[in-house]
């Protein structure tokens, strides 16, 4: 698909400061949909919008830009588009749609302060990727519906859902969640769980921003400086793989991120010559470990207690 037609920005907002992060108790007696924004939390968004337009129409930006917008259905995050929209003339904005599958994460129906806080410490001791909350999800689901949601999107740019205008240049804005912003970079970048829990929540109104390189790939990279990156979390390799997809050949992205396959091996192979013998299991070797293990498992059966 020729370049002209993907969207020059990807761009994740959080919602402004809500009700809710300004005081927990507020889950309590209102549904997590409901929360609204606090006054401050609009003027995070209103000044969230004007940057969000100097963005997309300055840096050698076509003068024929526009936008889509895709929004969770919650309340804050809903309030949170109007007012960034208030940047933005009916010209510039061709679209937007309500999409659940960006939703914040279920923690259950009402929250009690507590219980929440107990829970919450769990979750660090377990994991936080995997950890699902009593009656709610875990960041794991929300990956599974958010990748759902990727898709979805893929073919509305392929098949021009967007009603783009060729001739324009497309910028897509995605007003969401903190968790559901992180494992949308994570299914993007392909980043694994353990990258994944190295990075921290974005503030309200943080903008992340994917820019499409010379190469056709997006980067985050582009847009922000090293230093951003590092206090969102990202590892020195995680960096580096960011600046090497500004100039990568798309046919090689899976053949040369090193940083990727260096998370899964102890060591990096560049030959046959370089396999240790010490490391080569012969069949021999494998069926002494399994008799081995066989006869320990016989022992241990002697002992079961069958009262």
């Amino acid at each position: 698909m020729p370049n002209r037609l993907l969207p020059k920005h990807i761009i994740l907002v959080r919602h402004g400061e809500s009700e809710g992060n300004k005081d927990p108790s507020a889950y309590t007696t209102t549904p997590d949909h409901k929360i609204s924004l606090t006054e401050h939390g609009r003027a995070q968004a209103r000044l969230a919008g004007s940057r969000l337009r100097d963005l997309i129409s300055s840096n050698g930006s076509s003068q024929d830009w526009c936008v889509y917008f895709y929004v969770s259905p919650y309340e804050r995050t809903r309030s949170t588009l109007r007012e960034i929209g208030k940047s933005f003339s009916k010209k510039r904005v061709i679209g937007v749609r309500e999409e659940c599958r960006i939703r914040e994460q279920d923690f259950g129906n009402f929250q009690v302060e507590e219980r929440m806080r107990i829970t919450k410490e769990t979750r660090e001791k377990f994991g936080r990727f995997f950890y699902r909350f009593p009656e709610g999800e875990s960041a794991a689901d929300v990956f599974d519906r958010v990748s759902s949601f990727l898709e979805s999107l893929w073919r509305d740019i392929d098949l021009n859902r967007l009603n783009n205008d060729p001739s324009q240049e497309l910028n897509l804005i995605i007003i969401s969640h903190g968790l559901a912003s992180r494992v949308f970079l994570m299914k993007w970048f392909k980043w694994t769980v353990e990258q994944f829990e190295q990075l921290y929540n974005p503030g309200n109104c943080a903008i992340r921003v994917m820019k499409l390189g010379p190469s056709g790939e997006y980067s985050l990279a582009i847009h922000h400086t090293d230093e951003e990156l590092r206090q969102w979390g990202l590892s020195p390799e995680m960096i580096e793989d960011q600046k090497w997809r500004i100039k990568a050949n798309k046919t090689d992205l899976h053949d040369n991120c090193k940083s990727y396959l260096n998370s899964f091996f102890d060591r990096e192979l560049d030959s046959d010559e370089d396999v240790k013998e010490g490391d080569i299991v012969s069949d021999n070797e494998f069926e002494d470990v399994k008799e081995e293990n066989d006869s320990d498992n016989e022992s241990k059966d002697i002992f079961v207690d069958t009262t």
